[in-house]
């Protein structure tokens, strides 16, 4: 016979003191915890510090060139990105007593069956949306620009590099900053809030324009769709990785207003801004807007919705 399991004496006792009524404690805490609001304030203020103290360490390793762009030190540095929001999100996983995973990217489910549909998805719409631009007269793919090893190896290094600004930027955007305002203002109020902040950031690099701005906070708006069928960020990984990738080193064009060094070839786009994307490069095209819609009817065909978990934000509990 199984012996009964010993009760937590405070669970029962007469004794036990009632929750803190206080006026700091409704400000500061709700039925849930700590409120969603100070969460992201002691988020936001883990990820100052962390960048802060991090950079510091950094620029005595690696020092920064004006003006030229350097693979190394842009992957330096968005490793370094990454690496400072997720670890701040390690920090609050504690403080809230729950899983790293719940905030959009679970080990399990790491490089998996999520991740290389997104790359195969993020490949179809980069080469779709050139393939229309070239259909009316706006890219020309050039002379090839690479050969052999060096062909190979900026093809590795592009890879790689594209992986991390994709961890990056999709956990800035959608990872605990997602979740926890989700829980405070709901999901989609959350993901727009988020995908116009995603969409103000690229306005700073140079060449980009309102409607590629504009672009990147529709696709914002769509990664959070997906977000919100499969349950976590390995989707989103992938497909902005191997967009970024197709567009900066298999079709040579620029990437949200930049042109990197080791392209594959000489490729040159040409034409009406409309069509072209101008100096923004594909995404700013209005062809761009097509590809978007046509992708996000496929992710509402191929991840159905499911009923969400009650206590988490997203459409799948992650573990």
């Amino acid at each position: 016979m199984d012996a009964e399991p010993i009760a937590d004496p405070s669970a029962t006792s007469p004794f036990q003191p009632p929750p803190p009524q206080g006026i700091l404690s409704k400000i500061f805490l709700n039925d849930k915890g700590i409120r969603g609001g100070w969460r992201l304030l002691i988020y936001a203020a883990l990820v100052a510090g962390l960048g802060f103290g991090g950079g510091i360490v950094l620029q005595q390793f690696i020092r920064p060139t004006s003006g030229v762009f350097s693979l190394g030190s842009s992957f330096a540095y968005e490793v370094f990105c990454f690496t400072v929001v997720f670890g701040a999100a390690l920090i609050m996983a504690q403080i809230e007593g729950r899983s790293p995973g719940a905030y959009g990217l679970p080990l399990r489910g790491a490089f998996g069956k999520l991740f290389w549909p997104g790359c195969l998805i993020g490949l179809l719409e980069i080469s779709v949306l050139v393939g229309l631009i070239a259909a009316f007269g706006g890219y020309s793919f050039g002379d090839m620009a690479l050969h052999g090893k060096e062909m190979l190896r900026w093809g590795i290094l592009w890879a790689v590099f594209f992986v991390f600004v994709g961890l990056f930027e999709e956990f800035m955007f959608r990872g605990y900053t997602q979740y926890t305002l989700a829980q405070s203002i709901g999901f989609w109020p959350a993901a727009i809030v988020l995908s116009c902040s995603f969409g103000a950031v690229h306005l700073g690099n140079p060449g980009e324009g309102w409607v590629g701005a504009a672009g990147v906070v529709t696709i914002g708006l769509i990664f959070a769709f997906a977000l919100r069928r499969t349950g976590n960020l390995w989707l989103l990984v992938g497909w902005h990785a191997s967009f970024d990738f197709g567009e900066t080193f298999l079709y040579s064009v620029p990437n949200s207003g930049i042109v990197f060094e080791g392209h594959l070839s000489n490729a040159s786009l040409h034409g009406a801004k409309w069509l072209t994307g101008g100096t923004v490069g594909p995404e700013g095209s209005v062809f761009s807007f097509l590809t978007m819609g046509i992708l996000a009817f496929a992710i509402h065909l191929f991840f159905p919705a499911k009923k969400p978990e009650p206590a988490e934000p997203y459409g799948k509990q992650a573990n």
